[in-house]
């Protein structure tokens, strides 16, 4: 039985709590869905989805048929994605692992970085190892398609105050709320005030930040190119009225 379910708070770093909080921000954002979509169907093979978390990406492409492979740092996360996927009819294989030092023997028509995973990889030199790693896992001729962000998130200096997310989990409710944006040199710091209220009412906080390094598709692409991949194409992903716009950066191996 969960802690949730004897109605004790689940602590920060529980399972419970990691795939709450990862779900809340991340799980219910849909307007880039499409193009992964259409990239995995052009790919003719296997999909490696990095950064995975509970499988907001893999489940979908699972579910319409193409063998994924889904990795993770967090083992929280993909044990939920493994559950998850359990209970369809995709074929998900998880392997917890960085992105950045990967090596699964295998290689993929295609591999894809929702979510600007590749601006949380750590500056020019942690993109760097995650384009060789995912180089390596490419056949010839394989694609990688990686999300930027378009713009800057909104600040709470904005005129239309920022709108939590919020999730309801086993009678918690989960509220997540951007407090502001901060510039710094070469990265974003993006501040979010996470609550917690139990079944009966206490509340909890703490304050999570995030830090983005500043990224644009040209220097990405000249990145890729010195790691064996070439420019193929930019899709856009429009703004919601929740989150920021973004590119997907396509590329291809040699």
């Amino acid at each position: 039985m969960s802690a949730a379910a004897h109605g004790d708070p689940p602590a920060a770093g529980s399972a419970a709590a990691g795939v709450a909080w990862h779900d809340c921000e991340c799980g219910r954002y849909a307007a880039d869905i499409g193009v992964w979509a259409r990239l995995a169907a052009d790919s003719g093979g296997p999909v490696l989805d990095l950064g995975a978390g509970t499988g907001r990406v893999s489940l979908p492409l699972a579910g319409a048929g193409h063998e994924v492979t889904a990795v993770d740092r967090d083992e929280r996360l993909l044990d939920e994605l493994a559950r998850r996927a359990g209970r369809g009819s995709g074929r998900v294989a998880v392997h917890r692992a960085d992105a950045r030092e990967l090596d699964l023997d295998r290689r993929f028509a295609l591999a894809i970085a929702p979510m600007q995973l590749v601006q949380l990889a750590g500056g020019a030199g942690g993109r760097a190892a995650l384009l060789r790693s995912v180089t390596r896992h490419l056949e010839p001729g394989g694609r990688f398609a990686a999300a930027l962000l378009a713009g800057q998130p909104a600040s709470g200096d904005d005129e239309r105050p920022p709108v939590p997310d919020v999730l309801e989990r086993d009678g918690w409710i989960y509220s997540s709320l951007p407090l502001d944006v901060r510039e710094l040199t070469g990265a974003l710091e993006i501040r979010r005030l996470r609550q917690a209220v139990s079944p009966t009412g206490e509340l909890s906080e703490a304050v999570d930040l995030a830090r983005l390094d500043l990224l644009d598709p040209g220097r990405f692409e000249a990145e890729a190119e010195a790691a064996g991949l070439d420019r193929a194409d930019r899709i856009p992903v429009p703004a919601t009225a929740d989150h920021v716009g973004s590119t997907v950066v396509v590329l291809e191996r040699r």
